[in-house]
């Protein structure tokens, strides 16, 4: 999962971080409107964590420009202002949910998941296709139930084809979501190619099809049409 924290707090934006990097989920941070919309318009990411009360604006205007540029995410606003016309503004301009400030960063956790299992993952902890199960709660990929050994960014990688079935995903998109923004100074992705082919030989030889196909030129995409 990939998070972007909008939050001008500078204390609180580190233990949000350093609380989801031990859970394994990549957060990255704005600390302006004006940062948040450049990120956003340039980067995926899989949830928002977006307070209210920026320094140049509101996080509501925020969700104007999701709306505007439809860009596939999912908005979880944290912010002071726990009035009602506030929780409701934010949700009627599409947030999917609201967590006033103070909270403990467990709650916001159990949120986060639940709105991936509700938006990625149809409402379950786990994702099934033919012989594949991704147990989002155990960390654990299985072929055949069979457990798979894989590393931590193998059974992301797994996690994010398997969550854009069918659809082609470029190199530079896949190390953004599993490396974060700071791949844009990099000259190549050949790491990205390393990875995917330590997956595919791993499923293969656990007894598992290969569904993630090449698309030379453009990147890759898990074929579910190989089934």
């Amino acid at each position: 999962m990939k998070i972007l924290l909008v939050e001008d707090n500078l204390d609180l934006t580190q233990n949000i971080i350093n609380y989801l990097l031990k859970e394994g989920i990549r957060c990255e941070s704005a600390r302006t409107l004006f940062d948040a919309q450049d990120k956003l318009l340039s980067y995926g990411y899989d949830c928002i964590l977006l307070d209210l009360m920026l320094p140049d604006g509101s996080g509501l205007q925020l969700l104007d420009t999701i709306k505007t540029h439809k860009i596939d995410t999912t908005i979880l606003i944290i912010s002071a202002k726990d009035s009602l016309d506030d929780k409701l503004s934010g949700l009627d301009q599409g947030a999917d949910d609201y967590l006033p400030k103070p909270f403990h960063l467990s709650e916001l956790l159990a949120r986060l998941k639940a709105i991936y299992r509700r938006t990625k993952m149809n409402g379950f902890d786990e994702i099934t296709f033919n012989e594949l199960t991704i147990s989002n709660s155990q960390l654990q990929v299985l072929v055949n139930n069979k457990i798979l050994d894989l590393t931590k960014k193998e059974y992301d990688l797994l996690l994010f084809f398997l969550t854009n079935k069918d659809r082609v995903v470029g190199k530079q998109a896949i190390a953004h979501h599993l490396w974060g923004d700071y791949t844009d100074d990099l000259s190549n992705f050949d790491f990205v190619y390393q990875h995917v082919k330590n997956l595919r030989k791993k499923i293969s030889a656990a007894g598992g099809r290969d569904y993630i196909e090449t698309v030379y030129g453009l990147g890759y995409k898990f074929n579910t049409s190989a089934a």
